[in-house]
């Protein structure tokens, strides 16, 4: 069932689906001939391709979620983003607007994919975060609709029905196997946070044990392209950002001082900041990944 829609602004489809990307070999994700996502929907599982011909962009769903998948495409790709009242503060930022003015905030619309792989990654390397999310989708996600060698990632109830010894296998600890069961326990109540959305919806978000505000953040900035949501917490953006607007490195409240302007769209200056290729100086060896599965 083929959709197409022109989009009245610039648009970077690369550019605004990327974030949805758990890294390499990410079971959900494809590019390729055009984008290719899997999800979970209310409806159903199901498959969408993206591709940008000309000045339109061409859809393709499959599965009983593929109405659902294309009737939200153009908020997927930015449609309800409205950037109208940013403010460019340093030049860094607006040079790089000036550049890729088809940066734009999507929302998918879907909570609990954003959030099953954002648990995952919490205080963990981004190779071991990685790691565990391909492999819970290939063994508790189902084949996608449409396409070979693709998965949807697992539903809450799969996640309910991993044993002790599978979620050793597959490399997650028990911080994160907890604040994941306990997500998943009340996964139709956190869908909710797309309708509240901004604040109100992370606050829902944290509600629960063992989501904080980083956790809160990377889904808000995916499930509703939430422009305020900065992920505190991290460990690299912080000095990233220091280095790109300061000249030096900074902590979470140094990057919440100089973020304040931006406010209530810090989120997309920060989005700006990383697109433009900002990084910050390396001073020590890489931290090295764990293997849990050793463990």
């Amino acid at each position: 069932m083929p959709r197409t829609w022109a989009p009245p602004f610039p648009l970077d489809v690369g550019a605004v689906l990327g974030p949805l990307r758990r890294g390499p070999g990410d079971p959900t994700f494809r590019a390729g001939d055009g984008v290719w996502l899997t999800a979970n929907t209310p409806a159903g599982s199901g498959t969408l391709r993206v591709r940008r011909a000309a000045d339109v962009v061409e859809a393709d769903a499959w599965g009983d979620g593929a109405e659902w998948l294309l009737d939200g495409l153009p908020a997927l790709l930015g449609a309800g983003d409205d950037d109208s009242a940013f403010e460019c503060h340093h030049p860094l930022i607006a040079e790089t607007r000036r550049r890729r003015p088809g940066i734009r905030l999507g929302s998918t619309g879907r909570v609990w994919d954003a959030l099953l792989p954002a648990i995952l990654e919490q205080k963990v390397t981004g190779i071991e975060a990685n790691r565990s999310y391909r492999e819970l989708c290939r063994r508790f996600g189902t084949p996608a609709p449409g396409v070979a060698d693709m998965h949807v990632p697992p539903t809450p109830r799969a996640i309910l029905g991993i044993t002790d010894w599978e979620w050793h296998r597959a490399g997650v600890d028990g911080g994160r196997r907890r604040a994941l069961i306990a997500a998943a326990q009340v996964a139709h109540r956190l869908e909710g946070a797309f309708d509240l959305g901004g604040e109100d919806g992370r606050n829902l978000l944290r509600k629960v044990p063992g989501i904080g505000v980083w956790t809160a953040a990377e889904v808000a900035q995916r499930a509703w392209g939430d422009p305020d949501a900065v992920s505190f917490g991290d460990f690299h953006l912080a000095g990233i950002v220091g280095w790109a607007l300061t000249g030096g490195p900074l902590d979470d409240d140094g990057m919440a001082e100089v973020l304040a302007p931006y406010a209530p769209q810090r989120h997309r200056a920060v989005v700006y900041i990383l697109a433009s290729g900002a990084k910050k100086p390396r001073f020590a060896p890489r931290f090295s990944p764990r293997d849990y599965r050793a463990m």
